[in-house]
């Protein structure tokens, strides 16, 4: 298939825009990585009209698509985690163009998986989880137990994913496999709940009773990031810290994983007069050393 393809590759090259070209094959019995497509050409370039650009092609019983994706966009998949087959197809693709080892570096920048990085990702994935969780909690007060499980299933995959990138590594689409080899415990709770011959209601019973321990004890080391951002100023409003570039990556979850913190006293809330009576802004800080 490389070699049918290799006249779009090579003109894409030849562009002074280019800045790597990958090619990723289908393994045998794995459609997932490839998007159901035989082969994947990604390319990425300095800059383009729009992030991503794709095209699809056909040859005999073959398929094959184009991804055409813009640096920034690169980067962005990279950090906020959007894009499940990024770090897959950059350390499993085989490079066909690489100007000035642009992909060369990127494939030891994603293997070495830097600190800063690390830490955003980390904190991301704890605000979701905190967010999914919360809702599940909820729903199953309300005796809403399918609404619950979804949640729930979400909160246990963000919960994979801290796990995984806490060990190191960057989450796969195959992050239960992963999580199988890292921490069994978090294993064993997802696999109790969807195997489990249970009530609906009494797994998720035992789910909520036995997870609690897993998420909590991980608050100090998922708060990390946020509460060293709000370090660097006396005190935020809710808008500050929403469009504050760093906490770009938190998105809705962000409000909800502020009043957790709250509740554990790892942030503090302050009120500010407003012009109507016994009404206040709402004010953010870390709590005052004594």
């Amino acid at each position: 298939m490389r070699d049918i393809l290799r006249p779009i590759y090579q003109e894409r090259a030849s562009l002074p825009n280019t800045l790597s070209v990958l090619y990723i094959e289908k393994k045998p019995d794995e459609d997932a990585a490839t998007n159901l497509f035989d082969a994947i050409l990604f390319i990425i370039v300095k800059e383009q009209d729009q992030p991503l650009y794709v095209k699809h092609y056909r040859y005999e019983d073959k398929k094959a698509a184009l991804y055409v994706v813009a640096e920034n966009q690169l980067k962005e998949w990279m950090l906020y985690g959007t894009n499940s087959n990024i770090f897959e197809w950059i350390t499993e693709g085989l490079i066909l163009f690489d100007r000035n080892e642009y992909m060369a570096r990127l494939k030891d920048e994603v293997r070495d998986f830097p600190f800063h990085e690390r830490k955003v990702k980390i904190g991301t994935e704890f605000a979701k989880l905190i967010r999914r969780y919360l809702n599940g909690k909820d729903f199953f007060k309300q005796r809403q137990y399918l609404d619950a499980y979804n949640h729930i299933i979400h909160a246990l995959h963000h919960l994979a994913r801290l796990a995984v990138i806490e060990n190191g590594f960057h989450p796969e689409i195959t992050v239960w496999n992963q999580v199988k080899q890292i921490d069994l415990q978090i294993f064993k709770l997802y696999e109790e709940l969807v195997t489990s011959e249970e009530s609906l209601e009494k797994r998720l019973e035992l789910l909520f009773l036995a997870s609690e321990f897993h998420i909590y004890s991980k608050t100090s080391f998922g708060a990390q990031h946020l509460l060293e951002l709000m370090e660097e100023r006396e005190e935020w409003t809710i808008d500050e810290l929403l469009f504050h570039p760093g906490l770009q990556s938190y998105s809705i979850d962000l409000p909800v994983l502020l009043e957790f913190l709250i509740e554990k006293n790892m942030i503090e809330e302050i009120t500010v007069p407003t012009k109507g009576p016994e009404i206040f802004h709402r004010r953010y800080r870390i709590p005052k050393k004594q």
